[in-house]
Formats: structure tokens, C-alpha cells, sequence
């Protein structure tokens, strides 16, 4: 039998396989801290709306996972993540893997790590290839992608 966490996951990567980002959102606590290499960190209701702005914004999306492992503090997940990036068009195939922390049934931390390069290479094509290795360029993409999700995040507000 799993661990409930083990469950929790699993309901979390589910929910992101049908686009479903409240139930997603739903698995995360209040305080929840998240962080991959594109958004750096995110807290609470930024990190929530970041799902929901990259599921609302999902072009030919599709995911897989595996390798669910929780106990009562801490787990980890894969996830593969193939989808079109709205600024080029170009085709991604993202892996990944996820490191949660929880409390009281919800995940409190959620850590995503990738390689940025290979992001990069496949998102932008040759210009990530040549330049997406330099910490001048990370920097770069994330200013760009926590102002995609401040806009986001002020349109819904405005809503």
C-alpha cells in the first residue's frame, strides 16, 4: 500500500496530465515554496498561479511520471513534460525531477530541476545553444518569465 504523500503526487501529476490546475493547487499548502531553474522561487498564491498560467497557456501538451517515492516528510517524483514553446513554436521535451517536502497532507516545498542548457537548446533553438550555457542568459530568462507571470497574474486580478 503507498504512502499517502506517495497519493498526493501522484493526484498532483494527474491533475497536471487532464490540465486541471485548481487540483493541482489544491495539493499545495498555503505557504508552499516552489522552484525550478526558469522561475527561480516562488511562494504561496505566485507559485499556485504559475500553474495555472503555464496550464492555461499549454500548447500540444502531454506529460508522463514516475518513480513516486514519499514518506511522512519527504518525496520525489519524474516527470516528462512535451509541449510547444508559445514564444518560438519550437517542440520541448522537458525531464525533470521533483524533490516535495510535506506537512499536515500538502506539499510545502516542491524543488523542480532540469538542465537549463538543454531547455534552452530545444525553446530557442541555435541562440540557446550557443548562448544558453551563460548565467547572463539564465538571468535573462527568468526576469522574462516572472514578468509573463507578473502580467498574468495582474490580468487576473483586473478579471
Amino acid at each position: 500500500m503507498s504512502h499517502p504523500n506517495s497519493e498526493l503526487i501522484e493526484r498532483f501529476y494527474t491533475a497536471f496530465q487532464r490540465r486541471d490546475a485548481e487540483t493541482m493547487v489544491a495539493c499545495y499548502a498555503d505557504d508552499v515554496v516552489f522552484s525550478d531553474p526558469v522561475f527561480g522561487e516562488l511562494r504561496g498564491e505566485e507559485a499556485r498561479d504559475m500553474w495555472r498560467m503555464l496550464v492555461e497557456r499549454a500548447q500540444d501538451f502531454s506529460l508522463t511520471f514516475d518513480g513516486v517515492a514519499a514518506d511522512e516528510h519527504t518525496g520525489q517524483a519524474r516527470w516528462v513534460a512535451r509541449y510547444q514553446f508559445s514564444q518560438t513554436g519550437r517542440a520541448v521535451v522537458n525531464e525533470i525531477e521533483a524533490r516535495f517536502a510535506f506537512r499536515d497532507g500538502r506539499i510545502v516545498e516542491h524543488r523542480d530541476r532540469f538542465g537549463l542548457w538543454l531547455w534552452l537548446r530545444q525553446a530557442l533553438g541555435v541562440r540557446g545553444a550557443l548562448l544558453g550555457w551563460s548565467p547572463l542568459v539564465h538571468r535573462l530568462i527568468r526576469a522574462q518569465a516572472r514578468k509573463g507571470l507578473a502580467t498574468y497574474r495582474n490580468r487576473e486580478r483586473d478579471r
